[in-house]
């Protein structure tokens, strides 16, 4: 289980380390998309407060240190020590007490079963070799009824032109080489990954990117991006 890395993905992330909260830098998008994620999150789970999370791939800690603020308990999981090294000094200083481990989340669901009320894993499937053991490992993590949002990427020529062309090399919003269209997963195929996991699908939203006005809406349309969430049986 352990073996589910890719170390090249990570070395790519690693190199950004230093940009992570930078607002107007290589992870701007980031950034903007962040407070999306969050309402969304709220929407489907309601308060937040004292709940226990998982955020699973969790770069710089953008994310974690949001559902931090609305008063989450937050462990924080990554592979990448220069992401976590900037993770740990941000919230530090941002006086936010997050638990961040270097460690699979396989590992992690070895170590903690039926831990967690709610579990985020952003923009990471598309990412590794085998994005099922990331949802079944979730399904462990998760106490029942537990929630599990995933975001991804569907696999289509849009979003091939939006993200690759348009993101990459036009409008230069996120570094080249950040992405790989054979990885990206359709939502069909996510769908049914989630339902061998035995968890139920309770929802998916689209998040838009408009490349002219360099701005993300949450909306109907899943064409590109998208964020599903997944319920564990009670």
């Amino acid at each position: 289980m352990s073996q589910n890395i890719d170390f090249n993905e990570i070395n790519k992330f690693s190199q950004l380390a230093d940009q992570w909260w930078d607002p107007n830098g290589k992870c701007k998008p980031l950034h903007i998309i962040n407070p999306l994620r969050v309402n969304y999150v709220q929407q489907q789970c309601g308060l937040l407060d004292q709940k226990a999370i998982l955020d699973v791939g969790c770069g710089g800690g953008i994310l974690s240190e949001s559902l931090t603020k609305l008063g989450a308990n937050v462990t924080a999981i990554d592979l990448a020590d220069e992401s976590l090294a900037v993770a740990k000094l941000h919230a530090a200083k941002s006086n936010l007490s997050i638990n961040y481990k270097k460690q699979t989340v396989e590992q992690h669901a070895e170590q903690n079963p039926a831990q967690y009320d709610v579990i985020t894993c952003m923009e990471l499937l598309e990412h590794v070799p085998d994005p099922f053991s990331i949802i079944q490992a979730c399904e462990r993590l998760l106490k029942p009824g537990g929630k599990l949002f995933l975001s991804t990427i569907n696999r289509n020529h849009k979003a091939k032109l939006l993200l690759i062309y348009g993101a990459e090399y036009i409008a230069r919003l996120v570094p080249k080489g950040t992405h790989d269209f054979n990885r990206f997963i359709r939502p069909s195929e996510l769908m049914s990954w989630i339902e061998l996991a035995r968890l139920n699908v309770k929802d998916i939203i689209g998040m838009e990117y408009h490349l002219f006005k360099n701005e993300f809406k949450l909306g109907t349309n899943v064409d590109v991006n998208y964020i599903i969430t997944a319920q564990k049986a009670d």
